[in-house]
């Protein structure tokens, strides 16, 4: 039976994520969150069950079992588990259940695959794929010699550039602050032949379109697949040209502790994550060297 008094699924999860909202979470994270919660509300509303109070460990439990069935994988139900969970904590907080019963539900395990670092002939190879392209260069320069995210130079305005001091302001995007961040003589260069060229228009956004109109995260992603393709690189995603940067930077010798502030890190732990790829690319490459 469905506890009368109780808040419905439905209400639980508007307020969950207006709460998420609030709190200035990343749009991306309250998108997913909503979604993983209205996937459990559609699952157990074929159980009949419509309010938060009626929900058992069991409930959680067959839900996780039908995404296995359904083919998801298990850092996709992880992740879902970690959204139901982050909802629950919130409904026992607003004080709107008794007990949470996501409490004993355990995470399915899965091989966490490093971030994957572009070789220095993958990423010349982008590099001349891409040269005849000004814009897409220099969007590739931005984001290869600075380590910013692709959203955060999608939202970049003439306005945050500083050419005299090689440097950017970065706005703040989503969850993540304010930082100064300073461009390498390739960047600077980068900027400067896309500048020259750049559409006349009175929009703010560095980056626009051939009509004037702001060049969106996903026509930038859509843009570096397609060179990528064009330059013979298998597997690869815009996020790795950032973890390019962060992993070239370490194997110079760059502080971690600096790479971790220009690169927007939260934690340091984020950073450190990338010790690990470049210890094994340096051994493989040290298995490589010839005497001369």
């Amino acid at each position: 039976m469905n506890g009368s008094n109780s808040l419905s699924l439905k209400q639980s999860r508007e307020e969950f994520i207006a709460d998420l909202r609030a709190k200035k979470r990343a749009t991306a994270t309250i998108l997913a969150y909503g979604k993983d919660i209205e996937q459990l509300a559609e699952f157990l509303e074929k159980t009949e069950i419509t309010s938060t109070e009626a929900i058992t460990p069991e409930h959680i439990k067959a839900f996780t079992l039908n995404l296995g069935k359904l083919n998801y994988t298990a850092k996709s139900i992880s992740r879902k588990i970690n959204s139901i969970k982050s909802f629950f904590r919130f409904l026992k907080a607003k004080e709107y259940i008794e007990t949470n019963p996501t409490t004993a539900i355990v995470h399915p395990r899965y091989d966490v695959k490093p971030p994957r670092v572009l070789s220095k002939m993958e990423y010349r190879a982008l590099r001349d794929a891409c040269r005849s392209d000004t814009r897409i260069s220099s969007i590739v320069e931005m984001l290869l010699q600075t380590g910013i995210r692709i959203g955060e130079l999608a939202n970049l305005r003439i306005e945050d550039l500083d050419l005299e001091k090689s440097a950017m302001t970065i706005q703040p995007y989503e969850s993540h602050g304010l930082r100064t961040v300073p461009l390498t003589r390739a960047a600077h260069k980068a900027l400067e032949d896309y500048i020259e060229e750049r559409p006349k228009t009175r929009e703010k956004t560095l980056f626009v379109t051939k009509t004037g109109r702001p060049f969106l995260v996903r026509n930038i992603r859509a843009a570096i697949d397609r060179y990528f393709k064009l330059a013979g690189i298998k597997d690869a995603k815009v996020n790795d040209l950032r973890h390019t940067f962060i992993a070239q930077q370490l194997i110079a010798g760059t502080p971690l502790v600096y790479i971790s502030k220009l690169v927007g890190h939260k934690r340091l732990s984020t950073t450190e994550k990338y010790l690990k790829v470049i210890s094994e690319k340096v051994e493989k490459d040290e298995v490589k060297l010839e005497e001369l």
